[in-house]
């Protein structure tokens, strides 16, 4: 019994090591942040500029007084 005991030890022991097929490692996957803001938030300003600007513009020049009908200067 000791013979077949340490016969099999040995048969076990001396064999091959089987790890298994090659598998493709995995890889993680990349993980992309999304933007939160909008671009139209980044226009909103310039334009109420451009319209704070034109109504500026458009009542601008009312310190003179208009000049008389008849053309007579003070």
């Amino acid at each position: 019994m000791k013979k077949l005991a340490i016969f099999t030890t040995v048969l076990f022991s001396s064999s091959q090591v089987f790890a298994g097929n090659l598998v493709e490692p995995m890889m993680e996957p990349e993980v992309v942040e999304a933007a939160t803001g909008s671009s139209g938030g980044a226009m909103l300003v310039p334009i109420l500029l451009i319209v704070l600007m034109a109504a500026v513009i458009a009542s601008g020049g009312g310190d003179n007084a208009p000049l008389p009908a008849n053309g007579a200067v003070n």
